[in-house]
């Protein structure tokens, strides 16, 4: 599956000035670690947004976005954003996951 190299180019510019940011393949897409923790990515055309279970349910109230299924469960703190959910939101949509780094668990190394 191709991911939208646009939306990863803004995504990989909005998160420039930071330190620790490691860009992985993942979910058929690329994936954005900040400080070793999985927080921003891009599958297909739309944004994957780790954002935490506090910040979660009032997310999907918001337009374009919807929750994150993986194996057939929703990952509560994680959605999926839309180009209609970024065309005025973007920066928010970045903010909130950076907000979030901080207190996201870094998965176990290998």
């Amino acid at each position: 599956m191709a991911y939208n190299e646009t939306l990863s180019n803004r995504i990989r510019e909005a998160l420039a000035d930071l330190p620790v940011v490691t860009e992985k393949r993942m979910f058929g897409g690329v994936c954005y670690m900040v400080n070793d923790k999985m927080c921003i990515g891009v599958v297909g055309d739309e944004m994957m947004c780790r954002i935490g279970e506090e910040a979660y349910e009032a997310a999907l109230e918001r337009p374009g976005c919807r929750e994150m299924v993986f194996t057939g469960k929703p990952m509560k703190g994680y959605v999926f954003v839309s180009e209609d959910g970024l065309r005025t939101g973007f920066r928010e949509w970045i903010d909130l996951c950076l907000a979030f780094n901080p207190q996201a668990k870094a998965s176990r190394k290998k």
